[in-house]
């Protein structure tokens, strides 16, 4: 084994055919949760699963993934790079096998937790391996093509859960990891080189504790929040025990990681300027931005009657886009100032968020698809250049714990965005209703000759009674009102999405940056 120093490692080729295995992976780590999600109305009917048992599928996995994120740096650093990236393909791979095979949703949910801790090694410690092989003048443009990976499974999630669940099984969202995942297993046990800082300190144990409690304790309280079994929302008596468990824990979590010898995640990473200011922004934006983007396919889908399959169609440009403006981001941060690259791709994902602003039942494919292409060039021009200002003064020695805290930080402000928006759309919802209840005079003559129209036409067309007929123009116009509603509730969540992502541009502005 070579235990190397903190400059970059391997020759020339050698960087990028770690790059190309760690963006395989990455895919498959994101890809498996996109697939999921298409997959769960047939996983929930093939094992009798109710809904309350089935959103542990996800839930399940997103609490292991927390728990296990804040050890990825420890790890990284006591046992190796190569080792713990072995380990977590393993992990993921063995895990993808047994969820394809399990018959109950019990078993199902028991290996997604397990799987789920394959995948929260994944993610930071895959970013922190291309970030140490690639010297600091080019982690821009790595850290680019890494996020074509992330791109790519978003794109090619929904038309491959589609597909695989329409055309063979359910079972089959799971085994596609296989393979990748024992081709990426030898290939790594042969091209990597091993690395390891050569810190030797203890495993922080009340630091694991407290972080253990927090993260999955904070996220399964904002899951809790749009739970079908939830109909207080923030109130909710388990909610707010589950805030108030997380707020205690993570006081404790703060005061441990200051005060030991050895702490699990060292704070004072965030001495860092352009680190701590870079993760603020990785928090506005993943509450914007992965809060936001489970409305547009509900909007499609419920409101203008769009297939899941259809939908996918509609997301699969906006991967190919982020995928080459990512890298072209990343680079061009080498000669101009990153903070015109940021501000352009907050720019896009603002400009995005306002074109949904005004949707409606009438909104043409090409509006929706053109505020998608923007989203996607936006999100690709944003996420290279803020990471690599995030990582640029950080210590090779320190980068496997920087990668999980932005790991962290996203997934946390993606969560949080998720629980708030989820919450935000069923409030306005009803405001929206009550409010055009209000507005129609059901006793005026507008209202009776609209329905008038409406019977005569039910009449001609389906050959029904005259009372039948009355009763469908009736029902017809309360179900026009509820989704008109609907609608106005995901335009108000966008707009608050909007102001939010603007929000970013606060911190940004302080960022401390310069062209190279």
């Amino acid at each position: 084994m070579n235990v190397v120093t903190a400059t970059p490692i391997g020759g020339r080729s050698y960087k990028w055919l770690v790059l190309f295995n760690v963006m395989l992976t990455t895919f498959m780590a994101v890809l498996d949760s996109t697939v999921v999600n298409t997959g769960l109305p047939v996983i929930m009917g093939t094992l009798g699963a109710s809904m309350n048992s089935a959103e542990w599928i996800l839930t399940g996995y997103m609490l292991s993934m927390a728990t296990i994120l804040p050890a990825a740096g420890w790890l990284s650093d006591r046992f190796g790079y190569k080792r713990i990236f072995i380990f977590s393909l393993t992990v993921f791979t063995v895990g993808s096998f047994m969820c394809g095979n399990s018959t109950a949703i019990g078993e199902l949910v028991f290996w997604r937790i397990f799987q789920g801790i394959g995948g929260g090694l994944l993610m930071p410690v895959g970013m922190a391996v291309v970030t140490t092989v690639f010297p600091v003048e080019q982690r821009g443009m790595a850290l680019g093509f890494w996020a074509i990976a992330s791109a790519a499974s978003v794109s090619f999630g929904p038309l491959i859960g589609g597909y695989l669940v329409d055309n063979l099984n359910w079972n089959y969202i799971f085994f596609v990891n296989i393979p990748i995942g024992i081709f990426s297993i030898i290939y790594t046990m042969i091209v990597q080189q091993e690395y390891k800082t050569g810190m030797r300190q203890k495993f922080d144990i009340p630091g694991f504790i407290t972080s253990a409690v927090f993260l999955p304790v904070f996220l399964y309280g904002l899951s809790e929040v749009t739970s079908s079994t939830n109909t207080k929302g923030w109130s909710s008596p388990l909610v707010l025990g589950c805030m108030w468990v997380a707020v205690v824990s993570f006081v404790l979590f703060l005061y441990t990681e200051l005060t030991v010898k050895h702490p699990m995640i060292n704070l004072k990473i965030f001495k860092d300027h352009n680190f701590s200011l870079a993760n603020l922004i990785v928090f506005i934006f993943g509450i914007g931005m992965f809060g936001s983007t489970f409305l547009i396919p509900l909007y499609m889908q419920d409101s203008l009657g769009y297939s899941a399959y259809q939908t996918g169609l509609f997301f699969l440009p906006v991967g190919f886009l982020q995928a080459v403006a990512s890298p072209l981001a990343g680079n061009a941060s080498r000669w101009v100032n990153p903070k015109v690259v940021i501000v352009l791709g907050l720019f896009l994902l603002c400009t995005s968020f306002y074109m949904n602003y005004s949707f409606s039942f009438l909104t043409d494919k090409w509006y929706i698809m053109i505020s998608l292409y923007l989203r996607g060039v936006g999100l690709g021009i944003l996420y290279p250049p803020l990471l690599n200002v995030s990582l640029r003064q950080i210590s090779n020695q320190q980068m496997a714990q920087a990668s999980s805290v932005t790991n962290i930080v996203r997934q946390i402000g993606g969560s949080f965005g998720v629980a708030m928006f989820s919450h935000l759309l069923s409030q306005r919802q009803t405001y929206h209703t009550e409010r055009y209840h209000e507005a129609i005079a059901y006793t005026g003559e507008t209202y009776s000759n609209v329905v008038d129209g409406l019977s005569r036409f039910f009449s001609s067309s389906g050959g029904l009674g005259h009372t039948e007929s009355v009763s469908y123009a009736k029902q017809y116009i309360l179900e026009h009102v509820d989704m008109e509603a609907y609608i106005s509730g995901i335009n108000d969540v966008f707009f608050v999405a909007f102001v939010t992502t603007l929000l970013a541009v606060i911190p940004m502005l302080f960022l401390k940056t310069k062209r190279k």
